[in-house]
């Protein structure tokens, strides 16, 4: 070994012993994660859910081409994401990056582009302003991704978060701005659940159902056209009468009570009670008073928000929480569109004016339902609050923001209800409870009410001895304002999305909530942990970068040039030295 390393054929060896560490490089796959938040490693869901696949999973990539700064970040990340996706799966995880549409004539294009819509890609029109040159550039950008497997639909992910971050703004007389860093920087943390939650319910051989309950008022028309379709799109689903029978936990994943109006009776309470205490999962959207916008177009006048009588007081109480009789208003809040004046042609003339009764929403917990979305729209919302109920955690999901004050009924519903200096003084609290999530073993209302009589027509009606108690831990959410995923209906256009208001031009993150509770409750694939992602920002001071931009370029570039010249002089002035 010594003569070849000493002799002539030394860079032989060298090359061969270099072959050999590569190939045996190739092998193994190993990395380490340096950076504070854990960056780049993936949740063990998420990798054994890779792991487990055996049929390709093909993934198209439209985030691709001459992007804007912010967006070819956000290209690279997914790139990134997905070749460590690739890696995991055993190369079972297919990826492309492509610009659709490229080489066909416009008619050709707007027709893909209209199919690719109704699939769920997002497109946007982005406009980007150089302050250096003073010019606008207007680029369309397709900031989407679809998942295929096999012959099933094909999902499509929006890269974006669903969560724009707002820069420091005052709630009473500014507009928020938004953060495009920070909101791209949002959508970077989202990527790992968005794709592997596509991937799971392309792979997965059970499909829940979930049941919408009717029977007390619920509606059926267009305001829930949103919920329906959503729901449609991913889980099994049906509608459930609760006057005809009991719902079966085997055969309902999770019940869904949206906006009663009518009373519930003891019946009916029974019959939700011994759901939840076999296994079943709830979600509440109630609203506890009659207050609706309607009412206040149609008289022009104010109105007195009451209580509906809904009689389901008791049974959530049992279970851990209280709906409050009264209506929450926030500062931060949407605007609602009103006639303050006529035009010489007789038609209306409207302005947008802050409606406190139509407060943002936000998490505050790292719950993984809510964490990194966008504000949640409410209408009319309610406070509630948290009680004693043995064995029962209950997490805060949505709260109002920090300009919050609650009117408890009879409630003078008016459009100017914050007139004064005191009215201003008195939104004063914080983080007013709006959503919240139950969990643990629940006990029944009815454990010590019911005779053996009744007992017995329970068993006979479900097939299972009445319970007082649940068996194992269950889950349920209430949120006391049924309108977070009820959707306005315009007249021209017909059902809008939840979370968007008429003349309002923006969608918020309603749908997103909502779809997030549901799939809590009901899958047990562990994906969610991968939404408790939360990646530092950490940015540059943009006025100091302008300011000494030509010093750092000169660092950058010009200094190292100049070093490898300098050891280049200085190497040859040494080899002359000593060979001369």
């Amino acid at each position: 070994m010594n003569k070849w390393v000493t002799g002539k054929w030394w860079w032989i060896v060298i090359v061969v012993l270099f072959a050999m560490v590569v190939f045996l490089s190739s092998l193994l796959y190993y990395r380490i994660d340096l950076t504070a938040e854990k960056r780049f490693t993936l949740s063990p869901s998420t990798e054994k859910l890779l792991d487990s696949l055996s049929s390709p999973v093909n993934i198209t990539v439209f985030l691709t081409g001459e992007l804007p700064a912010d967006y070819k970040k956000l290209s690279l990340a997914t790139q990134d994401l997905l070749r460590e996706f690739q890696d995991l799966s055993h190369h079972n995880v297919n990826v492309s990056f492509e610009t659709p549409g490229e080489g066909l004539t416009d008619t050709a294009k707007a027709q893909l582009y209209d199919s690719l819509s109704r699939m769920g890609v997002q497109f946007e029109r982005n406009e980007d302003i150089s302050e250096a040159d003073n010019k606008a550039t207007n680029q369309l950008i397709i900031p989407s991704a679809l998942v295929y497997y096999g012959q099933k639909p094909p999902i499509a992910i929006d890269l974006r978060s669903s969560r724009t971050v707002f820069k420091n703004y005052n709630v009473i007389n500014e507009e928020p701005q938004p953060d495009k860093e920070a909101t791209r920087n949002a959508a970077e943390a989202l990527l790992e659940f968005k794709f592997a939650s596509a991937i799971d319910k392309l792979t997965r051989t059970y499909v829940p159902a979930i049941a919408y309950c009717i029977g007390n008022g619920e509606p059926t028309d267009f305001t829930v056209n949103d919920l329906g379709e959503s729901l449609r799109n991913e889980y099994r689903l049906a509608v459930f009468d609760l006057k005809k029978g009991y719902p079966n936990p085997a055969e309902v994943n999770a019940l869904l009570i949206v906006k009663p109006t009518q009373s519930f009776t003891d019946e009916d309470k029974l019959k939700i009670d011994q759901y939840v205490m076999h296994g079943g999962k709830v979600l509440w959207f109630v609203d506890k008073l009659y207050a609706e916008l309607d009412s206040l177009m149609r008289s022009r006048a104010d109105f007195i928000a009451y209580d509906r009588n809904l009689n389901v007081d008791d049974i959530l109480f049992k279970y851990g929480v209280r709906i409050n009789g009264d209506l929450l208003q926030d500062l931060n809040c949407s605007k609602i569109p009103v006639v303050t004046g006529y035009n010489p042609d007789n038609s209306p003339r409207m302005q947008r004016i802050p409606w406190p009764y139509y407060p943002f929403l936000q998490s505050f917990t790292n719950n993984p339902i809510s964490k990194n979305l966008d504000r949640v729209l409410s209408v009319f919302p309610s406070s509630l609050d948290t009680v004693k109920a043995a064995g029962i955690r209950k997490t805060i999901l949505l709260a109002s923001d920090t300009n919050s004050r609650t009117l408890s009924t009879p409630v003078l519903v008016s459009l100017s209800s914050i007139r004064t200096d005191e009215d201003f003084a008195a939104m004063n609290r914080s983080h007013v409870p709006v959503a919240v999530l139950l969990e643990g073993k629940f006990n029944s209302l009815f454990a010590n009410r019911l005779d053996a009589a009744t007992q017995d027509s329970v068993q006979r009606a479900t097939g299972k001895p009445f319970a007082r108690s649940a068996t194992a831990e269950g889950k349920q959410i209430v949120v006391s304002d049924a309108d977070i995923v009820t959707n306005a209906v315009s007249q021209t256009s017909g059902p809008m999305p939840m979370g968007e208001l008429p003349f309002e031009n923006y969608r918020f993150a309603n749908r997103e909530f909502f779809l997030n509770s549901v799939d809590y409750l009901v899958s047990n694939s562990g994906i969610f942990e991968s939404r408790n992602k939360d990646f530092v920002l950490r940015l540059l001071d943009k006025k100091k970068v302008a300011e000494g931009r030509t010093m750092w370029q000169l660092i950058n570039i010009a200094l190292p040039i100049a070093l490898i010249i300098f050891i280049g002089f200085a190497l040859q002035y040494v080899r002359k030295r000593r060979y001369a």
